[in-house]
């Protein structure tokens, strides 16, 4: 029988938490970059057919075989990812900011000029599932934001090219720049360059063990968007109503990522965790991704007790769930509970596939407790800001000595030069 992991307090379930510790991956890793940024697309060709049993004839795709993937669509299925990057879209429209650039009275003036950056790559996963929605969660924020080059990196499938779901996405959104790259070797050619792939200056996007420590080996020499690791769901339920099967199914919609995915019930009620855990072992035999489920639970996943709703949310707090669903009594006030969330899901019409798919908030979220410090990806992560100076004569005059002091403080006597240099010629 599946197991499913049962705790008295939150203490317990992180104490139990399989550690992270990745050397193995880290070396082999290394010696992926490595070898693409001295051998460029050979090492691509030699890699790919290595780790994905393809041979490459092309690392680019050509337009050609994103049109016919888009005009293969299902009408029907076209109609929704339409809707979805619409929602997207508007969405992300909303997170725009300006450049702002503010004089006062003596005629200084200071502020900040926002730019999109030159280029992005961002990864698709292809491995155990197809992920369009992750392509337009990352491009649809980057063209907001007003990225001029989008390049895509994606595994390549039996026919020497990224799922055909994956081209249609791409094509559907204009973007024809598509690489049949995975793994780690994806990210050092878009950090690195070879000679078809030119690089960017930020890589976004999920990917497995090896794609998320390659994208923490480049950085640095690239942005990247976080230190990504495995997917997570948390629910707090304090109601005795809520309907088993929206819990089971929730854990469930997570827990089949992938095996180190985290599934989480925080509830007030052990007869709720009781009946969660037999619904749960009595349905996952039934269900087509049943290894990787049974392999989540067995891992990362729990049921949790608590005495309180508080306790609940000092659960919440102390792991920052990716994804936080809030089926309470009354989930609007419980908002001001939550400190630490990458994505809130609040009441029982809205499970976290509304916001993977369709909603319109981005579904890149930070993982592994960085939502202490991080936020969900969206146009801030395409754009930079440059702060703008420019001094009058009169504010330099009456500052003049007061930065000259600072400086000299600090020991920088020609930073003070600099500002003295300019008091003696206008005295």
């Amino acid at each position: 029988m599946m197991e499913v992991k049962l705790f008295d307090n939150y203490q317990d379930y992180l104490a139990q938490l399989p550690s992270t510790v990745t050397e193995d991956i880290s070396s082999k890793v290394s010696e992926i970059l490595e070898e693409v940024r001295n051998h460029g697309d050979s090492a691509l060709k030699k890699l790919t057919y290595r780790f994905d049993g393809i041979e490459l004839d092309s690392i680019r795709v050509q337009p050609e075989d994103l049109q016919s993937a888009l005009q293969e669509l299902d009408p029907e299925l076209r109609k929704v990812l339409e809707q979805a990057a619409e929602n997207i879209r508007t969405f992300h429209q909303r997170q725009k900011t300006e450049s702002q650039l503010e004089f006062s009275g003596d005629g200084t003036m200071l502020g900040w000029k926002i730019s999109p950056l030159d280029s992005v790559g961002i990864y698709v996963p292809g491995g155990r599932a197809i992920y369009p929605s992750t392509l337009l969660m990352n491009v649809i924020p980057a063209q907001v934001a007003g990225v001029s080059r989008i390049a895509m990196v994606s595994p390549p499938d039996t026919t020497g090219l990224p799922a055909s779901l994956v081209r249609a996405s791409a094509a559907l959104l204009g973007v024809d720049e598509l690489y049949s790259l995975g793994g780690a070797q994806a990210v050092a050619a878009l950090a690195w360059g070879t000679e078809t792939v030119p690089a960017v200056v930020k890589i976004t996007g999920p990917g497995n063990a090896f794609v998320a420590e390659a994208k923490r080996q480049v950085f640095g020499k690239v942005g990247i968007d976080s230190f990504a690791g495995p997917s997570e769901i948390m629910i707090v339920c304090d109601r005795e109503e809520t309907p088993v099967e929206y819990l089971v199914r929730d854990l469930l919609s997570q827990a089949e990522h992938d095996p180190e995915a985290g599934a989480i019930l925080a509830t007030t009620s052990r007869d709720q965790a009781e009946n969660v855990k037999n619904r749960l072992q009595e349905l996952v035999p039934t269900l087509p991704r049943r290894e990787i489920i049974e392999e989540s639970f067995a891992s990362r996943s729990a049921l949790i007790v608590c005495d309180s709703k508080e306790e609940c949310f000092d659960a919440v707090n102390e792991m920052a769930p990716e994804h936080l669903e809030l089926l309470t009594e009354d989930p609007f006030q419980d908002l001001h509970r939550v400190r630490n969330a990458g994505a809130i899901f609040v009441g029982p019409n809205t499970p976290e596939a509304v916001g993977d798919y369709f909603a319109g908030p981005n579904h890149t979220l930070p993982t592994s407790g960085c939502a202490k410090f991080a936020s969900p990806l969206g146009v801030q992560d395409f754009t930079k800001s440059s702060s703008v100076l420019a001094y009058s004569e009169e504010r330099l005059q009456r500052e003049g000595s007061a930065i000259i002091r600072f400086a000299e403080e600090e020991k920088l006597y020609a930073h003070a030069e600099s500002i003295r240099v300019r008091m003696k010629t206008t005295e």
